[in-house]
């Protein structure tokens, strides 16, 4: 999306850096269920959701992004979040960007310590919640809903401690405070 509040990426510090990562590429095994075949398909539909995007192919990046979504299953909490995140950067009607920012945040909210092991890098995913919570102050603020902005801006705030001393990280927080100078 054009706003630059909304912010699109993940760092190598914090979790996947773009959306092939977030293709469950990664986490891809023989050992789950539906085997080699599956995370190959996984894979195919992570890689062509993010040429698609690349290519300023919007609608084609989206479909191939919401079925690898589905393909992800609800168990892949870390990589759906990652998903989510990239797919709602890839609406056009601000509801639906909400819905998917909603999804990512509650993703990783479901990312219980038991869960967080099974993920090379989740147990990092508190760092997620910075960019989540911005993203979503940024939606409401779209849809004129500026109280609700500020909620999510100061969860934002709550959670920059999770952030590494990084220029990903500063960028974040350079983020936050734009939009808490656009929320006054």
């Amino acid at each position: 999306m054009s706003d630059t509040s909304h912010v699109t990426g993940m760092s190598a510090s914090s979790g996947p850096s773009g959306p092939a990562e977030a293709s469950g590429a990664s986490g891809a095994s023989s050992q789950e269920p539906g085997g080699e075949e599956s995370a190959l398909t996984r894979i195919a539909l992570g890689l062509g959701g993010v040429q698609a995007a690349q290519r300023g192919r919007t609608a084609e990046a989206r479909a191939s992004f919401e079925a690898l979504w589905d393909a992800l299953g609800e168990r892949d909490v870390f990589h759906r979040c990652v998903l989510a995140h990239y797919l709602a950067d890839l609406q056009e009607d601000p509801r639906a960007e909400l819905e998917w920012d909603r999804r990512a945040l509650a993703a990783a909210d479901s990312l219980t310590a038991e869960r967080a092991r099974t993920y090379e890098s989740a147990h990092q995913v508190r760092a997620f919640y910075p960019t989540l919570h911005l993203n979503l102050a940024s939606d409401h603020l779209k849809l004129g809903e500026p109280e609700r902005a500020r909620e999510q801006l100061e969860r934002a705030v709550r959670s920059l401690d999770a952030l590494p001393a990084d220029a990903y990280s500063a960028g974040i927080r350079a983020a936050v405070d734009e939009l808490r100078q656009r929320l006054r």
